[in-house]
């Protein structure tokens, strides 16, 4: 997964006592100092990059200070989404939604100031006090969604930042911490979460993950880890993300939900729930997957399929197109009920 051989720092984090850890662990590589973690000419923003996309994310790690602490409200996944302990990844999903902020590589950045990070989430999470009505996040507790834009379970081979924030969360009682992830970390088996902290791992037919998602555990070993991980105090939902249609989709995501079903047991059965998002895709990561990975855009790039959105930020996205994707919706729905009835779905789009 990772074979760091250069690690791009600024002086403020190397001289943190996290940034030092980070450091101590890679003691062969070559150190490049840097004024800003997320201005590298050499990483960020270079066409050229393309043809060592997966080589960089491998070799690559750059290490910060994040400078901006907010928790912004989400409503889907968390109530709100917590201050970066990491950016980037070590993964190559062909539809992360990453590289479009970082340019053409985006190797996983991990930022040294823990302290001021947990103190601001626990600060936070303090003022909101007891959460006064359950939401589709969470019945009871305010939830926190720690790892947004990177994978926490790869995050937890290069630092304790991810482990900190789960035994913080142990001691706020009125609200949790998640994060998805599409790799499976035994490590975290040993951190005691004692329930205040939700796993969602990623799940897609093993077809669709063959091809698109690139350099992650293998659909049957993410099933096979959900009784590890509750058993190990986790709460542990699955998220069906991104949902591609295709041809034979319907019939690859029935054959899913059997594979899930026959691999869990009564505890996780009794625990679970399921995010259903399909694919939004991009149209500049659309250039750059065409440059290191073009047999993925026949599935991601589908314009008889989808339409075209503005974002907030003035790219261009596309989605399935109204109407014919409530539809699919509706259809996926169905089938988590009639295979899967147990698993309740926290929201579908």
């Amino acid at each position: 997964m990772l074979d760091i051989r250069r690690i791009y720092y600024e002086a403020a984090a190397a001289e943190l006592p996290r940034g030092k850890e980070v450091l101590a662990r890679f003691p062969e590589a070559t150190l490049v100092e840097v004024e800003s973690h997320n201005r590298i000419p050499e990483l960020y923003g270079d066409e050229s990059n393309v043809n060592r996309w997966v080589r960089i994310k491998q070799e690559a790690l750059v290490l910060g200070v994040k400078k901006s602490l907010s928790a912004r409200p989400n409503g889907r996944s968390a109530d709100f989404i917590a201050p970066s302990t990491a950016n980037g990844c070590a993964m190559s999903c062909a539809y992360c939604y990453v590289p479009r902020h970082k340019g053409y590589s985006n190797p996983i950045t991990v930022f040294a100031n823990i302290d001021k990070i947990s103190g601001y989430v626990q600060r936070h999470a303090a003022r909101q006090g007891v959460k006064p009505a359950g939401n589709e996040c969470d019945p009871v507790a305010w939830v926190y969604d720690i790892g947004e834009n990177s994978d926490c379970s790869v995050d937890a081979l290069l630092s304790d930042n991810v482990r900190d924030l789960v035994e913080l969360f142990r001691w706020i009682p009125t609200a949790k911490a998640s994060f998805a992830t599409k790799y499976v970390n035994r490590d975290l088996l040993d951190w005691d979460p004692q329930g205040r902290t939700r796993v969602r791992f990623s799940l897609m037919p093993q077809a669709d993950a063959k091809l698109l998602d690139i350099r992650t555990s293998p659909i049957a070993e993410r099933i096979a880890a959900i009784d590890d991980f509750v058993a190990a105090g986790y709460e542990v939902h699955v998220n069906f993300s991104p949902v591609v249609v295709r041809d034979g989709w319907l019939e690859a995501w029935s054959e899913l939900f059997d594979q899930l079903d026959a691999g869990i047991g009564d505890a996780a059965r009794q625990q679970l729930a399921c995010e259903v998002i399909f694919l939004t895709h991009n149209r500049d990561l659309h250039e750059v997957n065409l440059g290191w990975h073009p047999k993925a855009e026949e599935l991601l790039w589908r314009p008889e399929l989808q339409q075209p959105k503005r974002s907030q930020n003035g790219s261009w996205n596309v989605r399935y197109r109204t109407g014919s994707k409530g539809h699919y919706v509706q259809a996926l729905t169905d089938l988590i009920a009639e295979r899967i009835p147990y698993c309740r779905v926290r929201y579908a789009f």
